[in-house]
């Protein structure tokens, strides 16, 4: 087989309009890039622009590229709900066909008492918080009696906060396992999420970047997968280990941010000649979208476009670069969580053409299978051989 790589940057939140059913979502109307664009008076990306970003839709600031340098469109969530791991599934291959469980009361008795009774002490909080605001309302409480803070959002999640210094880090680690093998069945949220904080009441309470995700493992065969059975070297770069259950993934880099993500991505470039590289860039969802700041998330999409160019350079003639999403997460939208949208498709490769509006995200798993001409048993419609002809 001849060496070649393929690159999947996953820019978390990235929406580009509301899906046909958003509004069973909640979401009608939400469009992260238009509405982040008019937030900050325009969007100044020239490398992304250049690629085709402004030819997928209209964004204020950013005309559609007369000759874009990569093929362009945009995909649709086929899979149900809104989840950063039912997203990056779907981009892998498989589509959820049944929403994850959420909780808008908390936690029924029959898990909390397993959970307290599994880790022998009790909890705080159970009930849907923003993750800042819920450490400033408890954290004070957390650290006189050692009780875990445990909160949900509109998403399937279970989110454990803990202060470094009452839970070491692995500590809190080890108790997010328990709660994972507690939450199945009809209680199988999608993901459990370790949320590590420091400071005290005096000087505020801070989230930490050694936040872990324990999600479910993919319920089929992910183009990951695949790729790793046909002696395809796979590497995971982000939190796209902790999505994924770790399942087809050979190597895994955790990142503490985007810029560290970014240099992971190009180090890897120069480092590996061969594979499938899959990559999840967070700050644009976690820190900004979430807390509903679009002017921090346009920075954020300020910064990867300026290290786009040294990452291109790196790519060769038979490389192919995928830049997309995994859902919406609209700054300037009611509340505090994801958006049910469209996500942008970004292909560098041989050929720079129209792909219009795709079916599901799945057909990038099909395009990345085809590209590496291994068994793929996923779902979706290759778009490889209209870019490599």
């Amino acid at each position: 087989m001849k060496d070649k790589r393929c690159i999947i940057i996953v820019l978390d939140g990235v929406g580009i309009g509301a899906l046909p059913d958003a509004d069973q979502y909640g979401d009608s109307g939400s469009h992260t890039l238009a509405h982040t664009a008019e937030a900050v008076g325009g969007l100044q990306l020239p490398h992304l622009q250049a690629l085709g970003l402004g030819n997928i839709d209209r964004l204020k600031g950013m005309p559609p590229s007369e000759n874009p340098q990569a093929a362009y469109g945009k995909m649709t969530e086929r899979s149900e709900g809104k989840d950063s791991s039912s997203g990056h599934w779907e981009i892998g291959g498989v589509i959820s066909a049944t929403r994850f469980p959420v909780y808008p009361e908390g936690f029924p008795p029959e898990i909390v008492t397993r959970f307290s009774e599994a880790i022998r002490r009790g909890i705080l909080g159970n009930k849907t918080a923003s993750g800042t605001e819920i450490i400033a309302e408890l954290g004070q409480e957390h650290c006189r009696t050692g009780k875990p803070i445990v909160y949900t959002s509109a998403d399937s999640v279970f989110q454990i906060a803990a202060h470094e210094e009452v839970y070491p880090v692995g500590e809190l680690y080890e108790i997010c396992r328990v709660a994972r093998r507690i939450l199945t069945g009809d209680h199988a949220v999608c993901r459990v999420i370790a949320r590590p904080f420091i400071g005290s009441e005096s000087s505020g309470f801070v989230r930490t970047s050694r936040r872990r995700d324990f999600s479910l493992p993919p319920p089929n065969e992910t183009v990951l997968e695949a790729a790793q059975k046909a002696g395809i070297p796979t590497y995971g770069i982000g939190k796209t280990d902790d999505l994924f259950a770790g399942v087809g993934l050979g190597e895994v880099r955790h990142t503490a941010s985007n810029k560290e993500g970014i240099e992971e991505t190009i180090q890897s470039l120069e480092d590996r000649d061969r594979g499938l590289i899959f990559v999840n860039l967070v700050e644009t969802d976690m820190l900004w979208g979430h807390r509903r700041n679009p002017v921090g998330f346009y920075q954020a999409l300020q910064k990867f476009d300026h290290a786009l160019p040294d990452l291109i350079s790196r790519l060769s003639s038979e490389d192919m670069l995928i830049l997309t999403a995994d859902h919406g997460v609209d700054p300037t939208a009611p509340g505090s969580d994801h958006t049910r949208e469209y996500v942008p498709l970004l292909v560098y490769g041989q050929k720079a053409i129209d792909l219009g509006i795709r079916k599901t995200f799945a057909d990038v798993g099909a395009s990345v299978g085809e590209f590496f001409g291994i068994p793929y048993r996923g779902q979706g419609d290759s778009f490889w051989q209209e870019i490599y002809p």
